[in-house]
């Protein structure tokens, strides 16, 4: 018998990783390492771009090499006005593995199956659908 033990969902955080938001779209990758660099060692700065326009989406990722110096940039640094917009500033969360999105069927659940209580997903035969389009045509 296969058991359903699920673990509970739980947001992780990135200790070292900041969200930076509320960013014009002319900040730059230099800007914020400027920045945040006053306040301990930057290791990287992550600035999204949009993918058909390629200029930035307005939020930034920010690692520091230690927890503490995140820590006191949040508490420094969040509202800060940079280029006339104060600034957002949170722990990055871990991307969420959420079901759904494209290229799943209705009845595919990756973790196994359905939620428990929930029955399975039957597909709707395509016959109905054929049946309607061939009567659409004789009219």
């Amino acid at each position: 018998m296969r058991s359903c033990h699920r673990r509970p969902r739980k947001e992780r955080t990135i200790k070292t990783k900041l969200f930076v938001g509320n960013l014009t779209f002319g900040t730059t990758q230099g800007e914020l390492e400027a920045l945040f660099g006053t306040i301990g060692v930057v290791r990287s700065v992550f600035l999204p771009t949009d993918r058909t326009t390629g200029r930035p989406r307005g939020f930034a990722f920010v690692e520091f090499d230690q927890s503490a110096s995140a820590a006191e940039a949040i508490q420094k640094l969040d509202g800060y006005d940079l280029n006339g917009r104060n600034l957002r500033i949170n722990e990055a969360q871990e991307k969420s593995r959420s079901p759904g999105g494209f290229g799943r069927s209705p009845g595919d659940f990756s973790d196994g199956g359905p939620p428990m209580g929930m029955p399975p997903r039957r597909m709707k035969s395509k016959g109905s659908r054929r049946n309607l389009r061939a009567r659409k045509r004789s009219l």
